[in-house]
């Protein structure tokens, strides 16, 4: 489903917390021209997910490599805390962020809020 800038996304949705833990929906786009978080949309049952695109090849975790990357780059946080929970091999992908939850959570809250404010300012990285 594309993204309706015109409606307000639900951004409480998009984060959830569990366990010591953050959780995440995220669609990736391997292959793409640049590594870029492209934005937030919205699936036909109305689930709220994270876009990005990764210049690598979704071959042999490549790609899931570039995106942990990325997410590391963009929100400030260790590699070591984020990781794959669920969607290794699909574009549709649950991204865990462990750790401090009461630190990280208001940060990457701030960063998705720029993010649907201003929808034209891409983050991009590589």
């Amino acid at each position: 489903m594309a993204e309706d800038l015109s409606k307000p996304v639900k951004l409480n949705s998009l984060l959830e917390a569990e366990k010591g833990a953050i959780r995440l929906e995220l669609r990736l786009s391997p292959n793409a021209k640049r590594s870029a978080i492209t934005g937030i949309g919205e699936d036909a049952n109305g689930r709220v997910y994270l876009k990005a695109s990764v210049t690598a090849i979704p071959e042999n975790g490549k790609a899931n490599a570039a995106l942990i990357k990325l997410l590391s780059k963009e929100w400030k946080i260790a590699k070591s805390t984020i990781r794959i929970r669920r969607g290794q091999t699909n574009p549709r992908k649950t991204i865990e962020i462990a750790g401090e939850i009461d630190r990280v959570r208001p940060l990457i809250s701030a960063w998705l809020e720029k993010l649907a404010i201003n929808p034209e300012k891409k983050s991009k990285n590589g």
